[in-house]
């Protein structure tokens, strides 16, 4: 039965060393062929494009040629007259695999960043074409922006229109520059120099791309301008409520200048039927009314005042200076949860500033220094509980100091109680390192 296994295993292990081989013959083929055709890409990418933009794929190319060389002597060695073992075949042609999908990676690779420029250069004179076409087609459309301009001008201020007043200029200047370079790819490519006009030719492309952008810019100017003016009406009768609302209010000193700055926007405003500029308007009307609204709620929760914020900073500072001398005098009997607050308060407490904190801080800075005392004062609490956990229930019973005893054996101290009174009094660690520690 053995030999049956035996001689089953040896049958695969034949057939799998019989696909290897293949799969062997195969690669190096594919990646000899992937060699010849990116030979051909490159020397047309150089004449196209020229050397610079082609040298990565010719290094690509170069190192693949070496190292696919190796994988054919691996190949002829698996076929010359001297016998070989089964286990240098394997070897051999799992080798030559390696190195033959290594050469088509590489090569796919390096081909992918030149391809888009490859088929530009290919597509050169469907481009040429598309680029005058384009420039007759957006050419038509000037004198239409040109009409569009001059009727918003009129309702329009100047400030409002220099996103687009100077674009029909700027469109013929672009068009002719295209067809302009247009012709100078044509003639570059004429005299062999194609790497120039390569560029010639990206260059007309993007100005007929630019062009259509200011076009398209002039079309939907109006649009937009409309949209801001009805914007504008909601947001001015918005303000005009607010300002009402405020008058009833708390009337701090920021209100008050938040209101003043408000009315002074709207009285701004130009009057109907007069050219404006409906997006600037717009963007001084809403701050000055998110600033009122700011006002208004500072004034529905006043801030802090410095004197709040250094007693919240104080405090913390006391809490942390109780907690730190019980924990400091008793490390051995306070676990984690005391250790980790007061950790994370003392984190708190180092980022709180040391002067002044301006307005809008206090909030924070306040809500900080509280929550640093408040964590302090739970370590306090948790290591007070730990310390009562730890130490003897009575003075008087037990063989020693933490192990169920007084201090010394049957002492007779008592004070049990007396000593949970002084935690819970916050006495300093010091003093009950005395009593604890000995």
């Amino acid at each position: 039965m053995a030999g049956f296994w035996g001689k089953r295993k040896r049958e695969e292990q034949d057939a799998a060393d019989a696909d290897l081989a293949r799969r062997a013959e195969l690669a190096i083929v594919a990646a000899d062929e992937r060699v010849r055709l990116t030979s051909d890409e490159l020397d047309f990418a150089r004449a196209e494009l020229g050397d610079k933009a082609t040298e990565d794929l010719g290094a690509a190319l170069d190192s693949v040629r070496t190292h696919l060389a190796e994988a054919f002597q691996l190949h002829q060695l698996n076929h010359d007259e001297i016998p070989d073992t089964k286990e240098e075949l394997r070897t051999r042609n799992a080798r030559i695999i390696q190195l033959s999908e290594w050469a088509e990676d590489l090569l796919e690779e390096r081909t992918q960043v030149l391809q888009p420029k490859i088929d530009a250069v290919r597509r050169a004179p469907e481009t040429l074409a598309r680029v005058r076409a384009d420039r007759d087609r957006l050419a038509e459309r000037i004198p239409n922006a040109r009409d569009v301009v001059a009727r918003l001008s009129r309702r329009y201020s100047d400030s409002a229109l220099a996103q687009i007043g100077g674009n029909p200029d700027e469109i013929e200047q672009l068009l002719d520059f295209a067809v302009h370079t247009a012709s100078v790819s044509e003639r570059r490519r004429d005299a062999g120099q194609r790497e120039q006009a390569s560029v010639a030719l990206e260059a007309a492309t993007e100005a007929v791309r630019r062009a259509e952008s200011l076009l398209d810019a002039v079309d939907t100017f109006e649009i937009e301008a409309l949209r801001a003016e009805s914007t504008l009406a909601a947001v001015i009768d918005d303000s005009r409520n607010d300002l009402v609302e405020a008058r009833r209010g708390a009337q701090t000193p920021a209100v008050t200048q938040a209101m003043a700055t408000l009315q002074s926007a709207l009285a701004a405003l130009p009057a109907s039927g007069t050219r404006s500029d409906p997006f600037a308007a717009l963007s001084s009307l809403r701050q000055a009314n998110a600033d009122l609204d700011l006002a208004r709620e500072r004034a529905a929760r006043p801030v802090p005042s410095q004197e709040q914020v250094e007693h919240a900073i104080d405090d913390a500072d006391r809490q942390l200076a109780v907690a730190r001398g019980l924990i400091t005098g008793h490390r051995g009997w306070i676990g984690a949860d005391a250790r980790t607050r007061f950790v994370e308060a003392e984190r708190l407490r180092a980022g709180l500033p040391l002067g002044p904190v301006a307005e809008d801080q206090r909030e924070t800075v306040l809500a900080t220094a509280r929550r640093a005392g408040s964590l302090a004062s739970e370590a306090l609490q948790i290591a007070q509980r730990d310390i009562e956990q730890s130490r003897p229930n009575d003075w008087g019973g037990g063989d020693g100091y933490g192990r169920g005893g007084g201090y010394g054996r049957g002492g007779g101290m008592g004070g049990g109680n007396m000593v949970g009174g002084m935690l819970g009094g916050l006495v300093i660690g010091s003093l009950l390192g005395d009593i604890f520690d000995g």
